[in-house]
C-alpha cells in the first residue's frame, strides 16, 4: 500500500485489504520509512506533530499480540486532547478502537546526545496520566510488528490529564523512576473494574520506556528528534480494551496521579 492509501484508511477507519505481513513486510526499517512518509503527507495537509506514542512496552501482553519489542508513532494536534481529569474523545473514523491507561511526559527541551536517565530527567517538564485510543487496520488485531509500525504505531487519539511538574514529584531520575514504577492503576468501564496494572509493566518504569524510545528514535533514519513541548505517551499499564461510543472509562491511579475519566463519542 502506498502512503496515500495508508492515510486514506486512517482517515476513514477502514480495514486494510491485505493479510498480516503484506503491508509492513518483515523489515522494521522500511516500515518506519512508510510511517514517516505518511507523517509527511499529514504535515503537508496542515496537521502538526506534537510528540510521539510508544507502544508495546508492556511485556505482559507481548505474547498476546505476537509483538516482542516496543514500537513508536506520531501524536498530532488533531488527535491530542488535554483535560483536568475528566475529558471526552471522539472515536469516529477509528478502526477497531481500544483504550489504554498510560503515563505521559511533556518535554522541556531536547535531551542531550547520549542522554542517560539523569539527562533525560533534566529534559522533562511534566508528567501526567493519560488515555490513548489505539487502532488496528487489520482484522481482529492480528498483525506483525512491522505492520504496527506502518500503521502509524496504531495511534488514534490521546487524552492527557492534568500535568504535574516533574520537580514537584522527584528531585532525581532515580526517585522518579521508583515512583512511577511503583504506581498502580485500576481500569474501570462505567463502575466496574476490568483490570489492574502497574507502572513497572512498561519496561520496568515509564521513565525507562521513555529512555528506550529516545535511543530507538535517534537510530531511525529521517525521524525528527524530541523537541521542547513534545508529549510522549509511554505504553499501556494494562491490556488494551475494546471500546464503543457512549462508554465512560476511568483510570484510578495511585500517587503520583489521581483519577482520569473519558467519555467516548
Amino acid at each position: 500500500m502506498t502512503p496515500n492509501a495508508l492515510l486514506e484508511h486512517i482517515d476513514h477507519g477502514r480495514l486494510w485489504p491485505h493479510p498480516p505481513g503484506e503491508v509492513g513486510g518483515t523489515d522494521l526499517v522500511q516500515a518506519y520509512v512508510r510511517a514517516l512518509d505518511v507523517r509527511r503527507l499529514r504535515v503537508a495537509r496542515g496537521e502538526r506533530p506534537v510528540g510521539y506514542k510508544v507502544g508495546f512496552t508492556n511485556r505482559t501482553i507481548w505474547e498476546r499480540y505476537n509483538v516482542y519489542a516496543p514500537i513508536w508513532g506520531t501524536v498530532w494536534d488533531t488527535t491530542l486532547r488535554i483535560c483536568d481529569g475528566t475529558g471526552e474523545l471522539s472515536i469516529a473514523n477509528t478502526c477497531q478502537p481500544r483504550l489504554e491507561p498510560e503515563a505521559v511526559f511533556g518535554m522541556k527541551c531536547t535531551p542531550k546526545a547520549g542522554a542517560g536517565l539523569d539527562d533525560l530527567f533534566d529534559a522533562i517538564e511534566w508528567v501526567a496520566p493519560g488515555f490513548e485510543v489505539v487502532q488496528s487496520h487489520l482484522p481482529d488485531w492480528k498483525f506483525t510488528a512491522s505492520d504496527t509500525v506502518a500503521d502509524s504505531g496504531l495511534h488514534a487519539r490521546l487524552l492527557v490529564g492534568k500535568p504535574i511538574p516533574v520537580r514537584q514529584l522527584a528531585s532525581s531520575a532515580d526517585e522518579l523512576d521508583r515512583l512511577l514504577a511503583e504506581a498502580e492503576v485500576e481500569l474501570l468501564k462505567a463502575d466496574q473494574v476490568v483490570e489492574r496494572g502497574r507502572g513497572a509493566n512498561v519496561l520496568d518504569s515509564p521513565l525507562r520506556a521513555l529512555h528506550h524510545f529516545l535511543v530507538e528514535l535517534r537510530k531511525c533514519p529521517g525521524a525528527p528528534d524530541l523537541q521542547a513541548g513534545d508529549v510522549v505517551t509511554t505504553g499501556t499499564w494494562t491490556d488494551a480494551w475494546t471500546v464503543q461510543p457512549g462508554e465512560t472509562w476511568t483510570a484510578r491511579f495511585t500517587p503520583p496521579f489521581g483519577a482520569l475519566s473519558v467519555t467516548l463519542g
